[in-house]
């Protein structure tokens, strides 16, 4: 979703009048009313003083960004405003702010406003868009800025003299929220430093953006595929290509221009053996294809668990528990709506896991017998361990057939994706399943589940060290994700503390590093500053992917700082019993976090001392 799409001339207001933050918090309530994005402004005021009093959304430079989730937002909406002077709006912002842009998001869920706190994010990293803003003089210019802005990121727009493009692109991560968008972001900004067309295809949580067309391709001279799930890969048959994980797109985009646009680079060459989808992560073989196997999994299970963990947890808020104790979440009709609609996509998450697993290794035919091994497991008491494993047996158990009948006549071929892959490849898994995994698998969970509940509260502090600690190591990499993937198993079996600590651990290096770069301004140059301000944002919505570009140029610092940090933060969550039913969200899932207040004080105290320590570590810069 492009910023210039959530707003408007009636949303914006150059040299506004305000004196003070209330009468900038009343501003902003009135002047989403008046554009049309809110039914109810005080309504909405009393979200955004909510936000505040968390803590503040200035974000340093004269900036603000005040935003709430609230049932008086009828659209999502984006609302800006230009004071004439500046106020006193927010301790991150000791020399006051005078720009303010307004997010308005819907409370069902929608996730328009990650989206547009995303590309704020990148947009305001720029010095220079940021003073043009400020120097705007009136309305159609400042949304003339913007739209010039988002064109010249978008990077689409900026074809060869001859009519196509020189590179076309795919980035991909797991959950599609970040390292998809940093990585074309890096790769758009790097072609256009070096005089080159690129087109990129972002494959995001909220489904493909920029879609390469046939003569997008057709035209292009090389290809770049930047992923860590599986990408369809038949459309790029012919053409010199480079294959990558996506954070190389992040780190090393004019490497990968260079070496795609290379006269000795490898032509691809798709063919029925081939996989429908490849990524990067699987170029490296063995430990890498597991990894990329699961993690498309468990990126096509994530709304699944991300919806209903939600609805689940709204269920509990608008329950009374002392009408029936024993029927807790289904006592009142709202709430049984909620549980039942959450239990339903809950009741997907597994089967879909073992599915996506199962078709990342064997494409399309696995997927039905990767379906019936999750719901095995699911009902066979394996669960997520079950399922996960039942994934790499339908998709191994799929090429074994695949393989097997090869050789068939031609007269039969026909029936082979009909019939006898469905049928040969769900017998064969389900017998697996219920004979030789369930039975051992379903006694481990039950070890494993006793063991967590017998944990006295110093071993449950450890274990939300540990895990909040491997959220910060690298910070969307394979041990983030392994963590994050404990953390999501949890879920399934009932441990929500576990996912609490999990995601106030991603949550604490953007923001420690945001804080460091506001109260210990000598450890960080001026440009690191002005980007380091825009993690507040990152932090505060679960991306803890905003903290690569400073782990990445400094990292024996940075990341220990980012470790201690987390893993005090993780500790504290177990400590105050804080819960959490979903496994994302950040900031804007506080409402259903179990004992809020204690997470954020959690989160909070982590954040700090990761400023302290990376305070600590760092040594003043001179500029």
């Amino acid at each position: 979703m492009r910023i210039i799409n959530l707003i408007s001339s009636k949303s914006v207001q150059i040299d506004a009048d305000v004196k003070s933050k209330e009468e900038m918090l009343d501003y902003a309530a009135n002047l989403m009313y008046s554009a049309g994005f809110v039914s109810d402004k005080e309504i909405f005021k009393e979200a955004l003083k909510k936000r505040e009093n968390q803590s503040t959304t200035a974000i340093g430079e004269g900036i603000a960004i005040p935003h709430a989730k609230s049932p008086s937002v009828k659209k999502a909406g984006i609302g800006a405003v230009l004071l004439k002077n500046e106020i006193n709006y927010g301790a991150e912002d000791s020399s006051g702010s005078r720009l303010f842009f307004i997010i308005a998001a819907p409370e069902n869920g929608e996730n328009t406003h990650l989206d547009a706190l995303g590309k704020l994010s990148t947009l305001l990293m720029d010095e220079e868009f940021t003073k043009k803003l400020m120097s705007a003089k009136d309305k159609n210019e400042f949304i003339g800025i913007i739209k010039e802005a988002e064109k010249d990121e978008t990077g689409i727009t900026e074809e060869a003299g001859n009519g196509h493009f020189d590179i076309v692109a795919v980035t991909a991560c797991p959950t599609g929220i970040a390292h998809t968008f940093m990585a074309a972001e890096g790769l758009e900004k790097a072609a256009k430093k070096m005089g080159i067309s690129i087109k990129v295809e972002k494959n995001g949580a909220s489904g493909i953006k920029d879609m390469l067309t046939t003569d997008d391709i057709a035209r292009a001279t090389a290809v770049i595929v930047a992923a860590d799930r599986k990408v369809e890969m038949a459309r790029f048959d012919g053409k010199p290509m480079v294959i990558t994980k996506v954070s190389e797109g992040i780190n090393s985009p004019e490497k990968l221009i260079e070496k795609a646009l290379n006269k000795n680079t490898e032509i691809y060459r798709h063919n029925d053996s081939t996989s429908e989808g490849i990524s990067g992560a699987t170029q490296g073989g063995g430990i890498h294809s597991v990894y990329t196997d699961l993690m498309n999994g468990v990126s096509y299970m994530l709304p699944f668990v991300i919806g209903g963990g939600i609805l689940i947890a709204l269920a509990f808020l608008f329950d009374d528990y002392s009408l029936d104790p024993s029927n807790f979440g289904y006592n009142t009709p709202v709430a049984a709506f909620f549980k039942k609609a959450g239990d339903a996509a809950f009741g997907f998450m597994l089967p879909v896991l073992a599915g996506y697993i199962a078709m990342s290794i064997a494409d399309k035919p696995a997927l039905a017998a990767g379906f019936a091994g999750g719901y095995l497991a699911q009902n066979g008491g394996s669960g997520f361990l079950g399922a996960l494993l039942a994934g790499f047996v339908a998709g191994y158990i799929m090429k074994g057939i695949k393989k097997a009948l090869d050789k068939l006549p031609d007269s039969v071929a026909g029936i082979k994706s009909v019939l006898l892959y469905p049928l040969i490849s769900i017998f064969l898994t389900a017998a697996i399943i219920q004979f030789i995994l369930n039975p051992p698998v379903s006694a481990l969970n039950a070890m494993l589940y006793n063991a967590l509940n017998s944990m006295g509260s110093t071993s449950r502090v450890l274990l939300g060290i540990i895990l909040a600690g491997m959220m910060a190591v690298d910070m969307g990499g394979p041990i983030n994700k392994a963590s994050y993937v404990f953390g999501t198993a949890a879920i399934s079996e009932g441990r929500f503390d576990i996912m609490a600590a999990v995601m106030i651990g991603g949550m604490v290096p953007p923001l420690a590093i945001a804080l460091c770069s506001t109260f210990f301004k000598s450890r960080f140059s001026s440009n690191e500053r002005k980007s380091a301000a825009v993690n507040y944002i990152m932090g505060l919505s679960f991306i803890t992917e905003g903290a690569i570009p400073f782990a990445a140029s400094d990292p024996l610092r940075v990341i220990p700082a980012c470790v201690i940090g987390s893993a005090v933060a993780g500790g504290l969550s177990m400590f105050f019993d804080c819960t959490l039913r979903a496994p994302h969200g950040g900031i804007f899932v506080i409402p259903v976090i179990g004992n809020w207040l204690g997470f954020l004080i959690a989160l909070a105290a982590g954040s700090v001392v990761g400023m302290l320590m990376l305070a600590l570590f760092k040594k003043p810069m001179e500029e």
